[in-house]
This record gives structure tokens, sequence and C-alpha cells, in this order.
């Protein structure tokens, strides 16, 4: 089976593109809109609304594979490649992209991508991280129409693994309605919640009593609206380095100390806190995360540290885990590129005893939510992120109905 045609066409995300430097910097809401001037090359405005490319490959026998080129809320953030606008990037996808696929043949999904994350522009630039994430889902879902497979199977086929025969515990996020939405998460017995969204020193408060209310409301209303009792969700807070702001990022004793008060208060709830300092570049990140992870062991504090910032590339996940930087670590899908950089990353997790956690972002689209899916399905992460929107209801859906669905497949 061989690609015939190539073709790309814009789309909106399920969220925003937002300028996190700006954000960190005290930009004040109004309504769904922040007051201030951009401070990320590339933004126009701190808020903009988000950008979606369409891959579609169409095959000699009719059949249209599907991807989603997209980027995470928070780009040219921490590392990452920077905004991702489907005007200046659809030229690319026909003038680079397009011409390298017409006439493939459609072997193995791998094999194709790994040619596509080794390809180079003539300055030498790799292709963004959303085109290759978008492609390498049209890719997968090319390879698996051509063979009458599920996309999991294929990922399970090339990479030696079993296609998971239970549920993979979903985590939901809240964005910044961390009271309603936690509601919603409840209701619906969400398995890790709410994410919250403390993204800057107001929301986590002075001495962090800010979080320390909010964590102790969250367990209040867990116990008090629970179903049943066999209900126990894991509390995940993504607090953006915030406590590292708040103690100084090399202060261990205070952010230890500081961690410790929040288990104490999501008692009897297990937590997770992500991004507890941000060190500004990716060797001191390593290097701070993985004291603090350490200090937070030798104290015996029930608490596990997830990686998130700095931690972008398949290179930076195997780095982060030889180090022991945090408990878990966020594979956040766009920033690795292809999917199959999420597969091994997500692998060489497991391998190091490192939790693994298969996230993306918020700004995604419905199919790449799918498509995602699949991958986790092939690969067993810890938890997967529920996308795309701030919504709740919708991004658990999507990751719910997609794992019921390939497990009722292979059961039939």
């Amino acid at each position: 089976m061989i690609i015939k045609k190539v073709i790309a066409a814009p789309g909106r995300t399920g969220f925003f593109f937002d300028d996190q430097k700006a954000i960190k910097a005290g930009a004040k809401n109004d309504g769904s809109f922040y007051i201030g001037e951009a401070r990320t090359p590339g933004f126009t405005s701190i808020r903009q609304a988000g950008e979606s490319i369409a891959v579609m490959l169409q095959l000699e026998d009719g059949q249209l594979a599907l991807g989603d080129a997209a980027a995470v809320q928070y780009s040219g953030a921490g590392g990452r490649d920077p905004l991702f606008l489907a005007s200046d990037f659809i030229p690319v996808i026909e003038k680079e992209i397009a011409p390298r696929l017409v006439g493939r043949e459609l072997s193995s999904f791998r094999e194709i991508m790994e040619e596509f994350e080794a390809y180079r522009d003539k300055e030498g630039r790799k292709l963004h991280t959303a085109l290759r994430y978008g492609l390498s889902q049209a890719v997968l879902d090319a390879v698996a129409k051509s063979s009458g497979r599920l996309m999991c199977q294929v990922v399970a086929d090339e990479y030696g693994t079993q296609v998971q025969k239970d549920l993979i515990p979903i985590f939901s996020q809240s964005g910044d309605a961390r009271y309603d939405s936690a509601d919603k998460m409840i209701i619906k017995e969400v398995d890790v919640l709410p994410h919250a969204l403390i993204n800057n020193m107001e929301k986590l408060g002075p001495n962090g009593d800010g979080l320390a209310a909010y964590l102790d409301w969250l367990k209040n209303r867990v116990l008090q609206y629970r179903q049943n009792e066999g209900y126990q969700p894991v509390f995940h807070i993504d607090v953006y380095g915030t406590i590292g702001q708040l103690f100084g990022w090399t202060n261990l004793e205070a952010m230890a100390a500081y961690l410790e008060r929040l288990a104490e208060i999501a008692s009897p709830f297990h937590l997770r806190i992500e991004g507890p300092l941000d060190a500004g570049s990716g060797p001191e990140q390593i290097e701070w995360l993985s004291r603090l992870t350490r200090r937070v062991d030798e104290r015996g504090i029930p608490v596990e540290l997830v990686a998130d910032e700095w931690c972008n590339t398949y290179e930076d996940v195997r780095a982060f885990a030889d180090a022991g930087a945090g408990h878990m670590i966020q594979i956040k899908t766009p920033d690795l590129g292809s999917l199959h950089k999420t597969a091994e990353a997500t692998l060489y997790c497991k391998e190091k005893g490192v939790k693994a956690y298969q996230g993306g972002t918020c700004n995604e689209t419905v199919r790449s939510a799918q498509v995602s899916v699949h991958v986790a399905m092939a690969t067993g992460p810890d938890q997967i992120l529920a996308k795309p929107g701030m919504g709740v209801d919708e991004g658990i859906m999507i990751a719910y109905n997609e794992m019921q669905q390939i497990l009722a497949l292979l059961e039939g």
C-alpha cells in the first residue's frame, strides 16, 4: 500500500496558546483575556487562539489516514519550539514533507518516522515538533489501515509489547476553574485530579497557604461527595515552579518541609506535585529536582514529584530518568515530536523504574488525543492526560471511550 496524496488543512485546537513568561510575571486575567504585553517571541498577545494543521494521507485504495499537528499551550517556554501557526507551517508540509511521502510504501511506522525525526532543512533545522507529532499520527493511522490492524497493535508489534488489557488511569485538568471542575471529576470518579493550574505566586498564596487551603477543600470535597469509599483518587497538582520561587529552588529543606505539610493535608489521598521548581535550564533542573527527590525520599515524605519543565525531548526524558529527577516524568506528547518517541520514552521510564505519565496539552485536538490513547495502550504508562480543552467532561470522554473501544474490539 502506498501514499497517493498529502493534504493539509488549518484547524483550531481545544484551548489557547498562552505566553507563560508574561503570566509568570504577573499578567492579570480579565475574563478569558490576559492584560498586558506579550513577552515570548512570536506572541502578539498573552493569550491567542490555538491553531492546528490536519495532516491527511490519501492511500492508493481510497482510505484516508488522519493526524493533527498541534503544539502545547505554553509554546516557546522551557526550551520548547516556538509558536505554531498554521499559515507558517502548511507550506512546509506541502514543499518539504509531501514530496517525501507521495509514492511511499507503508511498511513500518517507526522506520518512516525515524526518517522525519532525522530530517533537516537547508538551514539545518529539524521539523517543528508539532509537525512531527501530527505527521506521526497520520503515518501510524496509515500503516494500521494498510495492514488491517488497530493503531495500538501496530505500536505493540513494532516494539515487542502487549496491548493493555485494562484501562489506564486518567488524569483530568481543571484550568483556573479548580473548584467547579473538581466537582465534575469527583462525579465521574476520575483516577487522578485536578491539576489546578497553580501557575503564579498569587495562586500559591503567602507562605504557600493558598494551595494548602485548596488541598484541604479538595480532600473534604471528595470525602463528602464520593459515592463509595473505594474511590481514592490521586491528587496531582501542577505548581509551575512556584514552590521553588517562594522558598528558593536551592533551599531543599524549606521546600521539603512545605511538601510534607501538603502531604499531611491531602491524607488519606496520595499526593503528586508537578514542577515544584524551575531552575532555569535543563542541566540545573535535573540537578536540583534530583536533589529534592532524594531529600523527599530521605525524609519519608509521602509525595511524588513529577518532572515537566525542561523535560521536552526523548533525550531529556532519559536524562531525567537516569538522574532520578522526579518520581514520575511527564512525557508531553507534542514536545517529543513523533509519537514513536513517546512510545520509546514510556518504555525507557518503565525500564528505569520511574513512573511514566503520558501527557500532552489542553491545546490539542480530538484526533491527537485519540491516537495518543493508542500509543498508551501499547506501552502502558502509569497515567494519561484527558485532553484536549479545559472543559473536563470532553477530555475524559475522549480518553475513556477510546480505551473502552480498544478493549471491546480486542476482546471481540
